[in-house]
This record gives structure tokens, sequence and C-alpha cells, in this order.
């Protein structure tokens, strides 16, 4: 859309659009994603005594702080500092390694005393504002292979260290993230059909070299290529089951049996959207499918209507990153794709993800 010259004045100039302001709308519908993931908690928390509501509710606050202090944040302030955050986002991920702290095989988190951090999920949001802030001051330059290998080196240290996590989810997210910024810059679309297939070559590489994939990845992946072997496939079988059960209209509030039997694993995290199946039935999860649709939207239309490139690339990023989670989870709640461990935006319990979609949120309402 943006990829002639006179798309990419349009995409610099902003044409005659009004400007975002404060977008109610958007703010409501995150508002209502938040809503239903702290009921599922509290759902959840009325069978097993996990603790996850109070929690959250304590992270949500939390949020709601960061969001304003960074819808505050002038977007001219943020392009000015992108440097700054580039170089925070890269000692983030290295910390992790070093000091980070191992579960389930991966060393993904950093133990703050009772909370614990993860540069990565930070590091989504920070890569979303460094690159657009580096396409923003190139906008005369779309067709540039310089400003495309530049993009590239930018964000390839970051995917390679959140795949020394292992983190291959987190590491997709980012090159999503890259794709839908270069696609709206106005990247030629053979630069971008060439990266897509390289990396395509490079998992391809990963997935028959010995040792180079972790077992419970390649473990997941032949699951879902090969139904007959799914040794790995529990938590998604009990994900269909409790979402099956839920019929038209669902068991009711806190009445789920798959739920309070801990069926599913993982069901505060990753497995959330299975409460909402089974207690809301059909009715709640359409209503939960159409909460999610309206605030994507919300989103687009901040990006539309920002006036500047910064803004409008930031809203792309938002929308990319968010959009990708909520897919891929959906997809493995319902067993369409294999186990990934991405989070559902504002539902899934954990402090770091909430706070990167308010702070996506708040990134959103600053925009010019």
């Amino acid at each position: 859309m943006i990829g002639s010259k006179d798309a990419r004045s349009a995409f610099a100039s902003g044409l005659d659009r009004p400007a975002p302001g404060l977008d109610l709308w958007l703010l409501a519908s995150a508002g209502v994603l938040l809503f239903l993931g702290l009921t599922s908690l509290r759902s959840l928390d009325l069978a097993v005594s996990g603790g996850f509501f109070a929690k959250q509710v304590v992270f949500a606050l939390v949020g709601v702080g960061v969001m304003a202090v960074v819808a505050r944040v002038p977007h001219d302030r943020l392009q000015r500092v992108a440097p700054a955050l580039y170089l925070v986002n890269l000692l983030a991920l290295v910390s992790v390694l070093v000091v980070g702290s191992e579960r389930k095989g991966a060393t993904r988190w950093i133990d703050l005393g009772p909370l614990q951090f993860q540069p990565s999920e930070l590091g989504k949001l920070l890569v979303i504002v460094t690159l657009a802030a580096f396409f923003a001051t190139r906008t005369e330059r779309a067709r540039d292979f310089k400003v495309f290998l530049g993009s590239l080196l930018h964000v390839a240290p970051i995917v390679v260290l959140v795949l020394l996590q292992p983190h291959l989810a987190g590491a997709i997210s980012i090159v999503v993230i890259w794709l839908a910024l270069a696609v709206a810059f106005g990247t030629p679309w053979r630069f971008v059909v060439g990266s897509v297939l390289a990396v395509v070559a490079l998992l391809g590489l990963a997935w028959v070299t010995p040792g180079v994939m972790p077992d419970y990845m390649r473990s997941r992946i032949e699951g879902k290529l090969n139904p007959d072997t799914q040794a790995n496939a529990y938590q998604q079988d009990r994900a269909k089951i409790a979402i099956g059960v839920g019929g038209v209209v669902g068991a009711g509030f806190g009445r789920g049996e798959q739920k309070a039997a801990r069926f599913v694993p993982e069901q505060e995290n990753d497995f959330v959207f299975t409460v909402i199946g089974e207690e809301g039935g059909l009715i709640g999860a359409g209503l939960t499918l159409a909460a999610f649709g309206f605030f994507f939207f919300r989103v687009w239309m901040v990006g539309w209507r920002s006036s500047d490139p910064f803004s409008r690339l930031c809203a792309n990023g938002v929308l990319a990153v968010l959009g990708f989670h909520t897919v891929v989870n959906l997809g493995m709640n319902v067993g369409l794709l294999p186990v990934a461990g991405l989070w559902l935006p504002f539902m899934s319990s954990g402090g770091t993800a909430l706070w990167m979609c308010m702070a996506s949120v708040g990134l959103l309402l600053g925009s010019r």
C-alpha cells in the first residue's frame, strides 16, 4: 500500500487525518479484556486456591501506573532516546543469560525477590519503539537496500539473545514485529519475502541438525505434525475437552469441572481461555473473541489516524505483536497450532506480560 512514491509521501505527511487524541474506546476494550482475565483467574482460585487473582489485581494496578507514565512521554522524546532504549534492551537480555533463573530447561527470568521479571517481554515493546524510530528517520529511503539491511541488523542481536534462552516463540514474535514495521514502512516486497524465506530455511536447518532445537520444541511440533505419536499433546487434549464440554452457554462461573480437577495444566497462563470456554460456553468464548476484535480495531484506528510516521509505526508494531500472541494462543488452545508458550494479552497471569500490554496501550494513547 505504501510502496509507491505517492504512497510513501502520504505515509510521511499523515494525509489530513485527525489526530488520535485520547481513545476512550481503546481504553474501554483493554479494560474489558483485563476484566475477563481477572474473572477467569478468580474462578480458577475458587477451585485451586492458587492466589492468582489477588496477584493479578496488584499487577493490574501497577500496570495502570505504567500505562499512564508511558502515555505522558512525548513521542518525539521517545525517538530521541531510542538508541539508549536499544542499549537497555540488549543489556537486559544479556543479563538474563548471566544471572537469570532456569525453569523447565529455559533461562528467561530474573528473580527480584518475590517477583520474576522476564526481559524478553519488555524487549518486544522496546523493539517496537527503537525500530519505529529507525524507520521514521528514513521515510524517503524506503526502497534503499541499505535501510532494509540496517533494519535486519537492528533486530538480529535481539532475536539471537532470545533464542539463546531458548525461547523460539519469543524470537519469532520479534521477527513478526520487524516484518509488520518493514511492510508498513514500504520496504519492497522482494526484500521482505527473501528474508522470510531465509528465516524458514534457517528453521528447517535447525530442525534437521541434532542438538540445535530443544527437545520440548521438537516434541511439540512432531506431535502436531503426527497426531498418532502425540506424546506431548496432553495439554491440548485436555484444553479441547474443557472448551468442548462448555457447550453453548457453559457450566457457569466457578462451576467448571475440568478446571476444578486441574485437568488442564498452566490454566492460569497459556490456557486461561479454556476457563472461559468451559464456564462461558460458545457465547462466552464468542464475546471474548469479539472483545479482542474490537480492541485490535481500535489499535488499527490509532495507527490510521496518527499524524507522524513514528506513531503510526508504533501502532503497527503493537497490533502485530499482540495480534500474533492472540492468534497463536487461541490456536494452541483449540488444537490448531502447537503449544508455543505465548500468553493471551491482558488475560494470562503474570506481571511482566500484563505490564507490557498496558505499556503498549500507553504508547498508543501518546500517539500524535
